[in-house]
């Protein structure tokens, strides 16, 4: 049965004034949105990465240092030949993202203000908005995670075969996108065996397995294809490398006692002169070699085995890092914890430095005394061979880039530098997220006044509480979304660096898991008496009704 045209635009108008808040909320962030297009026709880039999706894309290929999914979504719109038209595909997927949330809020019979308000910080937050202006790979992986979680949980009590497909597809093009993703492989099957005591049936291990199963095909076509090219069946060769950064912060040669190779790549430079990992693995001379007028700068092992991101590398590497975290476990998740710790602190800092987090806001200008915001058009240096970061700027948006409209940009940059999730703010929503994990049930004191709640100070003294309880998801659908998101931020901060960039993935995460809190319990269901049981009950029934 087809779909009417005429009585879509009704429809929509119908759906706009039921949920009027939504609407207007959706409707801002759409604003906001074309106000960045017109600003900064084309995209925005950010240094090194962007050039290599985009050359990527117009030359398919595997990558040493980063996995090139995002480049497939790229070469995917490539017949359009306007960074313009992607970042409207980004820009939109963003939108699509808060109405999943909120449809799905909705489903799960949270109320229309809370559903909405769920959806305020995507809708909204000005650094969302400037990466998704970015040819960065962030946007297309939330969108890809919350659709499958979408999919996941509209039954969950009863996820569906075609579901678990489709989502299992999505999850493991998420990965191959950014393989910071990786860790979903193994939340997900896991939280759909628990997800109703799911593990003892037959049938619930049969979608695990099904949703596994599926989504490992995109990873492993992808190894295959990184082994056609390199020999190695792998996603990248820079996990060592990033590995590296992160124990960086924290490696003491001394208590680690490295030995042969990895005593070479051992930093020695004192702890207090380190900058973030994220900052010292780019200049950090036991894993960088570069020559300059015939002078060696860096290592003279890596110079003359090839880099950091070679098979060899990526192993010794990897190893050290492994044994610096094993000669210093302690020291090693003070860190990490410190640097989660990052995400929710107010007020934001240059972290990993400046030059990183300068990308990350709208600017009226592409070019300034100290940095350069334009693809580079370095003929001794291209990120993928065969063409210079402007020349592929040029190849796939025949625009040149550059252009800022001031009428535009100036409204969106002031907006940025206002109004975004704050840390002290995401540290409340990923609290208010718990909401469906713990409970604690409040009772007022015998013979309490029941207007001194509008009196905080006589309030809280006529209130006790009266139990804590720690339990499963005791309301909404499930915990999986605030798992999703936890999961999102730490795993990153745990093999590489804080970045602001790599915050961004866990928000609407953790503002679905919010909303989630918001659901009414589930009822539980009461035990079917026993006939026995049901036998000697007396009747209370008059004998005439009876």
């Amino acid at each position: 049965m087809g779909v009417n045209p005429r009585l879509v635009v009704p429809r929509l108008r119908q759906l706009a004034g039921e949920h009027k808040l939504f609407t207007g909320a959706l409707a801002a962030g759409a604003v906001l949105r074309l106000f960045a297009m017109l600003g900064y026709p084309g995209a925005l880039w950010f240094a090194g990465d962007s050039y290599v999706y985009l050359g990527a894309a117009l030359r398919p290929q595997p990558n040493l240092s980063k996995s090139t999914g995002y480049s497939l979504f790229l070469r995917l719109l490539l017949p359009f030949h306007s960074l313009t038209f992607v970042t409207a595909v980004q820009h939109l997927m963003g939108l699509a993202v808060a109405v999943l949330i909120y449809v799905l809020l909705r489903r799960s019979r949270v109320s229309k203000t809370w559903s909405a308000i769920a959806t305020l910080p995507v809708l909204l937050d000005g650094y969302i908005l400037e990466d998704e202006h970015l040819i960065m790979a962030e946007t297309v992986f939330t969108f890809c995670l919350m659709v499958a979680l979408v999919l996941l949980l509209w039954r969950p009590d009863r996820v569906r075969w075609w579901a678990a497909v489709i989502a299992g597809l999505l999850v493991g093009y998420a990965v191959i996108v950014r393989t910071q993703g990786a860790v979903m492989l193994g939340v997900i099957p896991l939280a759909l065996l628990l997800r109703g005591w799911a593990w003892k049936t037959l049938r619930g291990w049969l979608i695990a397995i099904v949703f596994t199963v599926v989504s490992l095909v995109p990873v492993a076509g992808y190894a295959a294809w990184f082994h056609q090219r390199t020999g190695q069946y792998n996603m990248t060769m820079s996990t060592g490398f990033y590995l590296w950064g992160r124990v960086s912060s924290f490696a003491d040669c001394a208590r680690i006692k490295p030995t042969g190779l990895e005593a070479q790549v051992c930093p020695t430079e004192p702890l207090a002169t380190r900058t973030p990992p994220g900052n010292f693995v780019w200049h950090a001379p036991q894993v960088h070699a570069v020559k300059v007028n015939g002078v060696l700068h860096g290592s003279q092992y890596m110079w003359d085995s090839g880099g950091p991101v070679t098979a060899a590398n990526n192993t010794l590497l990897t190893n050290f890092a492994i044994h610096a975290v094993e000669a210093q476990p302690l020291d090693y998740l003070k860190t990490v914890f410190f640097n989660t710790m990052l995400s929710f602190g107010f007020p934001r800092i240059a972290y990993p430095g400046a030059g990183t987090t300068f990308f990350y806001n709208f600017h009226v200008h592409y070019v300034t005394s100290t940095y350069n915001t334009l693809p580079p058009d370095n003929p001794n240096h291209e990120w993928i061979p065969g063409g210079t970061a402007y020349q592929d700027w040029l190849s796939y948006g025949h625009q040149a880039p550059g252009v800022v409209h001031r009428v535009f940009a100036l409204p969106i940059l002031a907006y940025q530098r206002v109004v975004f999730t704050y840390g002290p703010l995401l540290a409340l929503i990923f609290l208010i997220g718990l909401g469906g994990l713990l409970s604690v049930t409040a009772a007022r004191r015998p013979g309490a006044d029941r207007g001194s709640w509008r009196r905080p100070v006589q309030a809280l003294r006529s209130v006790r509480l009266s139990t804590v309880r720690v339990h499963w998801a005791p309301r909404g659908t499930t915990m999986l979304p605030w798992v999703t998101a936890v999961a999102l931020l730490v795993f990153p901060i745990a093999i590489a660096d804080f970045d602001y960039r790599y915050l961004l993935p866990a928000i609407p995460f953790a503002c679905l898991a919010a909303g989630l809190s918001f659901a009414p319990r589930r009822a539980t269901p009461a035990r079917p008496e026993s006939p026995a049981s049901a036998a000697s009950v007396e009747s209370t029934v008059p004998d005439q009704v009876a």
